[in-house]
């Protein structure tokens, strides 16, 4: 018996030390960055897009240049940049992977709320024209020059 009290109380004193882990509140954010001569801050949001149409069919490269046309490019003029990507996500309600084709969007500006209005209006018109679940969003501040 004395043995296990002796045990029980050397296992007592070591967890003592132990110190319970801080909960996490708020996420901080980072700091803007500090750009190089002729820099200059601007916003970025990513935008993806996946290609596959819900109940089969898919956005063809010809779909999404006019979408880029129609929707995107009389909402942001001054330019933006797309590329073909592969992603996959965790499809909401039935925990299945679902792995697609996808199309991204990076569009660099300077922050408003209408800007936020143009881009939110951008994935509705997609979310609405090719009956997707979502389009992902990401933002960011990059220094720019040109």
């Amino acid at each position: 018996m004395n043995a296990i009290k002796a045990g029980a109380a050397l296992l007592a004193a070591a967890l003592a030390g132990c110190a319970a882990p801080q909960a996490v509140t708020e996420a901080v954010p980072p700091a803007p960055p500090v750009c190089a001569a002729g820099g200059a801050q601007m916003a970025r949001v990513e935008l993806i897009f996946g290609l596959d149409i819900k109940g089969g069919g898919r956005v063809s490269e010809k779909a999404w240049r006019a979408f880029l046309e129609t929707e995107v490019t009389p909402r942001f003029p001054d330019g933006l940049t797309a590329f073909d990507a592969y992603g996959q996500w965790r499809v909401p309600g039935d925990g299945r992977i679902a792995r697609l084709d996808s199309k991204v969007l990076l569009i660099w500006y300077a922050p408003s709320p209408e800007a936020e209005s143009r881009i939110q209006a951008i994935r509705e018109a997609y979310k609405a024209r090719y009956d997707q679940i979502s389009v992902m969003r990401v933002d960011g501040v990059d220094c720019v020059s040109f």
